[in-house]
C-alpha cells in the first residue's frame, strides 16, 4: 500500500502531471504520457526508462 501522503506530492517526472494509483497492479499512472511506474517494495521506481506504456484499453480508462 502506497502511503497516501506521498501520493499526493508525487507527479510524473517526465509531464509534471497528476499520477494515478492503481491497487491492482501496484503502479502509478500518468494518463497524459500514458506511461505506468511500478512500485518495488513499497518505493515507486519514477524513471520513464523503468515505466511500462499504457495499453489502448489503460489510455480509454483516463
Amino acid at each position: 500500500m502506497l502511503d497516501v501522503k506521498l501520493l499526493s506530492i508525487l507527479v510524473c517526472p517526465n509531464c509534471k502531471g497528476e499520477l494515478h494509483y492503481d491497487k491492482t497492479a501496484n503502479e502509478l499512472i500518468c494518463y497524459g504520457d500514458a506511461l505506468a511506474y511500478p512500485i518495488k517494495e513499497g518505493i515507486p521506481i519514477m524513471l520513464t526508462n523503468e515505466a511500462r506504456g499504457l495499453t489502448p484499453e489503460e489510455r480509454e480508462k483516463s
